[in-house]
């Protein structure tokens, strides 16, 4: 388990390193609200856009598809944690959400960056 933890650390801070070499500000990370978080939190360059990004990260020897894990509970939960993150600091921004799928072993890392990765459905609460 703690394996699994440090590889997740180890791609959440590439991920980061990906997005603010791009020029994006990352706002957040592992933000909260209640049993819902957001990987990344991130604003883009000379733009009124918040990216919400989650990130999935896999060694190379694993035979799974990082985007089957993001299905449409996943999708829910991103979506109205984003409501919450944008209600409680009054943001006024588009939002949009990107997926960056990390795989391999630190240092070793390749990083999918999939903007626009998903629209939030229509309805959201349970």
């Amino acid at each position: 388990m703690a394996q699994s933890k440090e590889l997740g650390k180890a791609g959440e801070q590439a991920a980061c390193d990906f997005l603010i070499a791009k020029g994006y500000t990352v706002r957040e990370t592992n933000w909260r609200l209640g049993h819902l978080e957001i990987d990344i939190v991130a604003q883009e360059p000379q733009a009124n856009k918040l990216h919400i990004v989650e990130v999935k990260t896999r060694t190379r020897t694993e035979h799974f598809d990082p985007m089957s894990a993001i299905n449409g509970k996943k999708i829910r939960n991103l979506v109205n944690a984003a409501n919450g993150y944008i209600e409680l600091h009054r943001l006024p921004m588009a939002v949009q959400y990107d997926v960056m799928i990390i795989t391999g072993t630190p240092p070793d890392l390749d990083i999918q960056f999939i903007p626009n990765a998903f629209q939030p459905p229509l309805r959201t609460i349970r």
